[in-house]
């Protein structure tokens, strides 16, 4: 019986009434995917004609230019736009178009909040928003080093 399936029926407990196996002699190494072809086979594909590659259009290339709908593009792309001005740190309460300032610790993750109406009412309207920062975080930072040059907080000003 070389070569050849046998198929073979067992009555196992625990498992199903429908249960079949099947027992291959002579299996080989080879995986299940690999499989020659027949000499007739070969001989069909010798004898077919090759199709030339379909003469679709060409992809432009790292040389070729690029077309303008793409330059016009990326220019009107938001994301593509130069932020100038100062940051929000260094700006005076005035220039802030915000409602409501934060500032964080970086150390103790103290988050402080304030409008920007009732800052430049305490602090008034030329003050810079990092002095009032610091001033909204002094003597406040749970995390103690007892080192003066280390003690205190470490703003981060948030610009949500």
């Amino acid at each position: 019986m070389t070569g050849t399936v046998a198929l073979v029926k067992f009555n196992l407990c625990g498992l199903d009434f429908c249960s079949s196996y099947v027992l291959i002699e002579d299996m080989s190494d080879r995986p299940a995917s690999f499989r020659m072809f027949t000499e007739r086979q070969m001989e069909k594909l010798a004898s077919k004609p090759s199709r030339p590659p379909d003469p679709g259009t060409p992809m432009p290339g790292p040389a070729d230019d690029l077309p303008e709908a793409y330059w016009d593009s990326i220019v009107r792309d938001p994301r593509g736009q130069i932020r100038t001005g100062i940051p929000i740190q260094q700006r005076r309460l005035s220039e802030i178009p915000r409602h409501v300032l934060r500032v964080t610790c970086r150390r103790c993750d103290r988050i402080l909040e304030i409008q920007t109406v009732d800052a430049v009412r305490l602090y008034g309207a030329h003050a810079v928003w990092k002095d009032v920062g610091m001033k909204l975080l002094d003597n406040g930072c749970q995390e103690r080093t007892g080192r003066h040059e280390e003690d205190g907080c470490w703003p981060s000003f948030e610009t949500t």
